[in-house]
C-alpha cells in the first residue's frame, strides 16, 4: 500500500503540496479566530490609579461615585453590603469626607479573556488631616467594563491592619496623596 501512495504522490506532487499547503492555512486561519489574547490589564491599572487619584483630589465620595457601576456592591467591616448607586448615595448623605484622605495603589491586575471583566487589588492608606495617623490595608475591586468603554467597580471590599514594613517585607505602599496634584 505504501508504494500505491508513493506512485500517487509522485503522479500528482504539484497538486499535493497545493493541497498541503491550503489546509495548513486553513488551519492557522481557524486557530487564529478561535483563539482569543488576553487583554492588557495596564488598562484596568490606570482606571484603578485615576479612581485613587480623583479620591486624593476630590475627595472619596465623589471618587466613589463617578467609579461606582450602577448595580454595583460594596463590602465593608461590621455593616450589611451597599447595593447599588442610590445604597451608596444615601450612605454619603450625611456624611463628610473632608477629615481624611483616602488613597490605594493597585499592585496587580487581570481581564478575563473576554475583556469584559477584571479585577485589581493592592494596598489602601486613610490619613486623618488633623493628626497625620495612618491606617493601612488592603483591597480587591472588581471591575466591569460599560458600553462606552469605561471601566467601573461592581464589587469593592478592604480589609484593615497592615502590618509595619519589616526589612523582608516587599509591601512597598505609595501614597498617592503625596503627589502634588
Amino acid at each position: 500500500m505504501f508504494n500505491y501512495i508513493t506512485i500517487i504522490m509522485k503522479k500528482k506532487n504539484g497538486f499535493n503540496i497545493m493541497l498541503f499547503v491550503l489546509i495548513i492555512n486553513l488551519f492557522f486561519m481557524i486557530s487564529c479566530i478561535n483563539s482569543s489574547k488576553q487583554p492588557k490589564s495596564d488598562v484596568l491599572m490606570k482606571a484603578d490609579i485615576n479612581f485613587s487619584l480623583m479620591s486624593v483630589k476630590s475627595g472619596m465620595q465623589k471618587a466613589f461615585l463617578a467609579y461606582f457601576a450602577d448595580s454595583g456592591v460594596m463590602l465593608r467591616d461590621n455593616a450589611y453590603p451597599l447595593v447599588g448607586k442610590n445604597s451608596l448615595i444615601s450612605q454619603f448623605a450625611n456624611r463628610s469626607d473632608t477629615s481624611f484622605v483616602l488613597s490605594w495603589e493597585p499592585v496587580y491586575a487581570m481581564i478575563a479573556k473576554s475583556g469584559d471583566l477584571g479585577y485589581t487589588y493592592g494596598y489602601y492608606a486613610r490619613t486623618i488631616k488633623s493628626t497625620g495617623v495612618v491606617s493601612k490595608g488592603t483591597y480587591v475591586t472588581i471591575w466591569e467594563k460599560q458600553k462606552d468603554g469605561t471601566w467601573k467597580f461592581v464589587m469593592d471590599t478592604g480589609t484593615n491592619g497592615l502590618p509595619e514594613k519589616s526589612k523582608e517585607s516587599s509591601i512597598i505602599p505609595c501614597f498617592w496623596y503625596q503627589l502634588k496634584l
